[in-house]
């Protein structure tokens, strides 16, 4: 069985997969993509669960999505950082698994209460940052050296508008139930915030930009290459 994968989503958190991306992941194994997910630490800092329910969490939200779990590492929870070290590993990532395309958080973040959490700030770092690496031939890496084609990052701040925004209206049961999956954060009466109710109110705004119900927004840090402009308006 081979690694190779069309997409690859990497997360700082067992659950940040699915809020970004889910709804996507699922459109793209419905279309006949093969996906995977990589988590970069195990929450082991979040208010609600262990680390050991949230791994099972993991894998139950990504049969959900029809997704691979590829790797679930454990680079510290709050302490994720985007170090030579940690670039080796998801550079060894991107060896792997050669994904045509990589989904991960926003490098950037606001301040205060609209600050982004560090670690998903350091998991689009690192993930800009490891595709050097993954294609140099001299760095001590397993695997033949990987030029990764495309990078996108979900998490956008407010200020940041997305470059493109994928309808997930079909998609959007099956996302809701793998973000269920992951009972410990988003059905746990112990925390006061209704998180569901916040990500389909988001998934409604970025459904909004394109005319439909609901989608999912993603940036990306340079210029597409677009072989057919019809495509963009395709339905």
């Amino acid at each position: 069985m081979t690694d190779t994968l069309d997409c690859l989503a990497l997360g700082a958190h067992p659950d940040d997969v699915e809020v970004g991306a889910g709804g996507v992941l699922v459109k793209l194994r419905q279309l006949g993509h093969s996906t995977g997910l990589a988590v970069l630490t195990r929450g082991e800092m979040g208010t609600g669960g262990t680390p050991e329910e949230r791994e099972q969490e993991i894998h139950r939200a990504a049969h959900i999505m029809g997704a691979r779990v590829v790797a679930t590492l454990d680079l510290g929870d709050t302490r994720l950082a985007d170090t030579p070290e940690h670039r080796m590993k998801v550079a060894a990532l991107y060896r792997r698994t050669r994904p045509r395309v990589v989904f991960a958080p926003y490098f950037q973040g606001g301040h205060g209460q609209r600050a982004s959490h560090p670690d998903h700030l350091a998991a689009g770092q690192l993930a800009m940052n490891a595709v050097p690496y993954a294609a140099l031939a001299k760095l001590d890496l397993p695997g033949d050296p990987y030029q990764v084609p495309a990078l996108f990052h979900y998490f956008l701040p407010p200020e940041v508008m997305p470059t493109f925004v994928v309808d997930i209206t079909e998609q959007f049961d099956t996302w809701i139930a793998a973000l269920k999956s992951h009972a410990t954060q988003f059905q746990n009466p112990s925390k006061p915030r209704d998180y569901i109710w916040f990500l389909e109110s988001r998934a409604r705004h970025f459904g909004s930009l394109i005319g439909v119900q609901y989608g999912q927004g993603f940036a990306a840090g340079e210029p597409m290459n677009v072989r057919d402009p019809m495509s963009l308006v395709a339905r």
